[in-house]
């Protein structure tokens, strides 16, 4: 029978709601980041530098681009005969469909997935997080403490706690109690959701819970464990660790990447972020062409100037075009004499000759001010906006638009322009 010490079960399921119109037809992990990688290949990339190389990735929202990009996992070292990487989506049994309904639940759903490996323990990651862990050295933390199950948390402000499950540890680091979202926290090690378990109790929780609606590991799981006075503990970490699932921090992440000494360094030689690489030709920057803290991907083709942006594959960008603090992802085609600035424009777009964006007083967003805010700009993937319009700061843009779709040639700051993209 097949033995492995440890596998890693990668929740990948997530719409990603506050993400807007970046994921109306992509899972939030799938999202690019950083111009060629995905938000996935992040701790997919730390499972392999780890030495975890039996991954079982959990998907159910518009699974098709991550079941695509990931395959059999041959970037990241996974096309294994034993192990490896699996796609494990919601599948129908007997009686019914089970969607995946809580983030244990879907576990649950897959414990003869797990069973078939015989592990000792089991990694519980998310998939749309931005961070570099060994996941090895928190096992060896879990060892040596004796702990049934380990999270992993990171200290916050003590005022920024109350958004974050908290929990309260002695001396040792072993949990004593949880707080979840507490209006008045009295510890600010927040819970990252990664957590390994000793396969047996993680098998025995589950089933003693399985009827639970929505199975939640903050909320029915770990507390089950607890209860029994079975032993767990925190795992600090220290290192860098984003959030992305806001539209702010999400572009704020992606500008980190180009601080003259980035905080996130994707350069790191013993510790590689690995993606699934077309093969592309190199970028192209024409002599008329101006670049500045920037990062360009392959392919790209640049005519204009790009200045503090973040550019993805075979973009191009045309002539006395300017691109300032802006996330163009792959295979955006922007006109000549357009002025981007503070603009997220999704995969596929076409953007007209002397397009403005982000231009004038910064307005609530009408439709969804919790997503659209800090000024920025959002265009959806497929999109295509006509020649000659100016677009205002917190506007939001998706679908096939025409220049009818803008009275006076004008986008006002907070507006929503929402089209069902045409299919080809």
């Amino acid at each position: 029978m097949i033995k492995k010490e440890m596998i890693a079960m990668l929740l990948a399921g997530g719409q990603g709601s506050r993400l807007g119109v970046l994921t109306r037809k992509v899972a939030k992990p799938a999202v690019s980041f950083g111009g060629k990688y995905r938000i996935i290949d992040f701790p997919l990339s730390n499972c392999i530098d780890s030495g975890v190389d039996t991954v079982g990735v959990l998907t159910q929202y518009q699974p098709l681009r991550l079941n695509t990009h990931i395959g059999i996992g041959i970037p990241w070292d996974l096309d294994r005969n034993v192990g490896g990487v699996t796609i494990l989506s919601p599948y129908e049994q007997m009686a019914n469909t089970d969607w995946y309904t809580g983030t244990a639940n879907a576990i649950y759903q897959n414990l003869d997935y797990m069973e078939s490996f015989n592990p000792e323990y089991v990694l519980i990651l998310s998939g749309d997080h931005i961070y570099k862990m060994d996941y090895e050295v928190m096992l060896d933390f879990h060892k040596a403490n004796g702990a049934e199950a380990t999270i992993a948390v990171m200290p916050v402000p003590m005022e920024e706690a109350k958004r974050f499950g908290i929990v309260i540890t002695d001396d040792n680091r072993k949990i004593v109690d949880f707080e979840e979202k507490p209006a008045n926290p009295r510890s600010n090690l927040a819970s990252m959701g990664i957590y390994i378990f000793n396969w047996k109790t993680l098998k025995e929780a589950l089933l003693a819970k399985k009827d639970q609606p929505n199975l939640d590991f903050g909320k029915h799981v770990i507390p089950y464990i607890h209860e029994k006075q079975a032993p767990i503990y925190a795992y600090e970490f220290n290192g860098y660790w984003k959030d992305v699932g806001t539209l702010h921090s999400y572009w704020e992440a992606n500008m980190e990447l180009i601080d003259i000494v980035p905080e996130f360094n994707l350069y790191e030689e013993y510790w590689k972020i690995y993606t699934k690489s077309d093969a592309l030709p190199p970028q192209y920057i024409s002599s008329g062409s101006d670049v500045e803290r920037s990062l360009i991907s392959e392919g790209a083709q640049i005519y204009g100037k790009v200045y503090n942006s973040i550019i993805g594959c075979n973009v191009e960008i045309g002539p006395d075009t300017v691109v300032r603090d802006s996330i163009i992802m792959n295979e955006t085609v922007i006109g000549g004499g357009c002025e981007i600035n503070k603009t997220i424009i999704a995969e596929n777009t076409v953007l007209g000759d002397n397009v403005k964006t982000g231009v004038g007083e910064e307005v609530d967003n009408e439709t969804d001010p919790h997503i659209y805010n800090h000024g920025l700009v959002c265009i959806g993937e497929n999109t295509t906006v006509p020649s000659g319009v100016t677009i205002g700061k917190n506007a939001v843009i998706y679908g096939t638009t025409t220049a009818a779709d803008y009275p006076d040639a004008n986008l006002a700051s907070g507006k929503s322009l929402i089209k069902e993209v045409e299919k080809a």
